[in-house]
């Protein structure tokens, strides 16, 4: 029986909560489960690693500290700038995901903050930096990677 490794394609189901709330963050359980190859860069690399040498049909529950899931929170990534310097069509609010496009045009996702008459506020962490999350995961078929 195969096991999770390295250039294998792994079908399965997985969960993400908060560790402090026990908050679902998202899941696959409910509905169709997920499918990847393990390198290809679609899973945080800590999360393939409590992948590793597990079969189809096991399940498994693991504590991801923020340095191996998304990152400690970064204040220098709270950035506050010009309300000029945003569409004045859009119609801005706390909570709001605001998308900009950094100097070699990769789009850059944040989170609206605090806005006052002149400034917004935008926090560019991922929104899970600095959580503990609890990684469940249930590997459902695990095969060979196609290699081109």
């Amino acid at each position: 029986m195969l096991e999770v490794g390295p250039n294998t394609k792994v079908e399965l189901h997985f969960a993400l909560k908060l560790s402090e709330t026990g908050e679902l963050v998202d899941s696959t359980f409910e509905k169709a489960p997920a499918s990847l190859v393990i390198g290809d860069g679609n899973l945080p690399a800590a999360f393939e690693k409590v992948l590793f040498g597990m079969h189809a049909g096991e399940r498994r529950v693991q504590t991801m500290h923020p340095e191996d899931g998304f990152g400690q929170h970064n204040p220098a990534n709270v950035q506050t700038l010009s309300r000029r310097d945003f569409d004045p069509s859009v119609e801005l609010s706390e909570g709001l995901v605001v998308s900009f496009q950094d100097k070699a045009k990769t789009e850059l996702p944040g989170v609206v903050t605090e806005i006052n008459d002149d400034q917004v506020t935008v926090d560019f962490n991922h929104p899970l930096a600095g959580r503990a999350l609890e990684f469940e995961v249930e590997v459902l078929h695990v095969e060979p990677a196609e290699t081109h």
